[in-house]
């Protein structure tokens, strides 16, 4: 076995597990072992090449949580560069962001998928994936393709590029390095103290960067066992976490409350093997946390991340750590600082932006110098939070400056659900924003002036047709005028405020 510390790509963190050491549970399905995996994802790795897959493609992963979306990331990341997408896009977001990444290839698996492959960019290869009942993982794709001869990809190339909402763009693309990525994976396992014996269990979805990167990668980084469901549960939740002896597991508050939910009318069976809750990607009720560990009767950490820092920024620690409610702890790895609209470095206890520095964090969007010119000062990068820190290094988040939508830790870009609305031929303005939402955190809601006929409910409708439910706005303001301010510049702030008190 590797030692952890020599990894430099992805496939190579691999080598971190015992050959017989369980890598990735299916409940109710196969199990496969780490020397499995390597020979499996080597396999992967040589099919692509021979669809002529080659290290400067993209290519589009369509696929619901399950073994089959993990090996076929891990392969893609080893010849080329990994696009995972929400199987949940409607048409036209399949075609947005798989031409703004210039897909080489769509994997789907072999009974859905069909929205992403018919968006995919002309000349575009369909690649099926399938697994049988033992496990075997296998791809499909075109025959008569001229072989790639190119080497494996290394630790400065590209491995993941993900889109990250933005307010005043469509959404950016972030390319994350096999660098950027493990680095990550060692500051998420030192932080919690991972290792061979930890299993986690992943329920966020792997086309964001909380599920690849802080349940599974980083517990394949500490040679640990990955067991992943095709979807959480709360029904069965406790008993799949007791059945396979998982150690901890990661979430996003809404599921947290969910669990909370349900223990209220009768506590669960929580096996002993549970060593701790993680929490991020939205903001955790201090009362929530209180709660979670009442019930649960196990330490919950609060972390940040973010997508430009290939997730994990900063956690409150394990006991005999303090963890202390409200806040994400210290940097884990990472230097984190906050700063002024002038570049300035604050002192501790005065607000201002957190910015962080390091290996994990991205060098800059792609082509998008605009945005880069924005986002890095002085080689650190402006997250557009809003932060404090205290004496013993602890952040503590106090707001956000940049307007993107938080639902659920979905990070939602309000210029997006504005130019769904503008195309409707009664709308003449349209103003997405958040408003506060005792389950999600923040729901979306929008503010619209009318030159037609037209009912809230129909343009609901309307909006569900362009965009993935999530992103839907629950509700939709009818104005006279859109409120703006002295300058003439719309606050989505104000409005926010504005309809968060009705």
């Amino acid at each position: 076995m590797a030692s952890s510390t020599e990894a430099r790509t992805l496939v190579e963190v691999l080598e971190n597990g015992a050959a017989d050491h369980p890598a990735l549970v299916s409940p109710d399905g196969p199990t496969i072992t780490y020397d499995s995996l390597r020979k499996q994802v080597a396999r992967l790795m040589g099919q692509l090449k021979s669809f002529g897959i080659r290290r400067e493609d993209r290519v589009a992963i369509v696929l619901p949580n399950g073994l089959e979306v993990i090996a076929s990331f891990l392969a893609v990341t080893g010849v080329a560069t990994a696009a995972p997408l929400n199987a949940a896009y409607k048409p036209d977001e399949f075609e947005f962001y798989l031409d703004d990444t210039n897909a080489k290839a769509v994997i789907t698996g072999p009974d859905a998928g069909q929205e992403a492959v018919d968006a995919a960019p002309k000349g575009a290869i369909h690649i099926v994936v399938s697994m049988d009942d033992d496990g075997e993982i296998n791809f499909s794709g075109p025959s008569g393709a001229t072989p790639s001869t190119d080497a494996d990809l290394g630790a400065d190339d590209v491995a993941l590029v993900l889109h990250t909402s933005g307010t005043t763009s469509r959404p950016k693309r972030v390319p994350l390095t096999h660098k950027n990525l493990t680095t990550s994976l060692r500051n998420v396992a030192a932080t919690y103290s991972l290792n061979e014996d930890d299993v986690s269990l992943c329920i966020m979805p792997l086309f964001h960067v909380h599920g690849l990167v802080a349940s599974t990668l980083s517990t394949f980084f500490s040679g640990g066992t990955v067991v992943v469901p095709p979807r959480f549960n709360p029904m069965n939740f406790w008993p799949v976490v007791k059945d396979h002896g998982v150690t901890w597991y990661s979430a996003v508050p809404s599921i947290h409350q969910a669990l909370l939910t349900r223990a209220r009318s009768g506590k669960p069976d929580v096996p002993e093997t549970l060593r701790f809750i993680r929490s991020c990607s939205a903001s955790l009720p201090p009362i929530v946390m209180d709660e979670l560990e009442s019930q649960f009767g196990v330490p919950v950490v609060e972390a940040y991340g973010m997508t430009e820092a290939a997730h994990q920024m900063s956690s409150n620690p394990l006991p005999p750590g303090n963890r202390l409610p409200g806040a994400v702890g210290p940097g884990t790895g990472v230097e984190v600082a906050i700063m002024d609209e002038e570049g300035t470095l604050l002192v501790v206890g005065e607000r201002g932006e957190v910015v962080i520095k390091g290996d994990n964090v991205i060098t800059g969007y792609e082509n998008n110098p605009e945005a880069n010119a924005t986002s890095f000062t002085n080689g650190w990068f402006r997250t557009g939070d809003e932060g404090v820190m205290d004496a013993n290094g602890f952040l503590a988040l106090t707001g956000r400056l940049k307007e993107m939508i938080n639902r659920s830790g979905e990070k939602i870009s309000p210029r997006e659900i504005d130019e769904v609305l503008m195309d409707h031929p009664a709308v003449g303005e349209a103003v997405a924003f958040g408003v506060a939402h005792r389950i999600h955190g923040e729901e979306a809601a929008a503010a619209v002036v009318l030159t037609g006929e037209v009912t809230t409910e129909e343009l609901i409708a309307f909006c569900k047709e362009k965009l993935a439910d999530f992103k839907v706005p629950r509700t939709i303001h009818v104005m006279e005028e859109i409120p703006r301010g002295p300058t003439g510049k719309i606050s989505r702030r104000f409005l926010t405020e504005s309809f968060s008190k009705g």
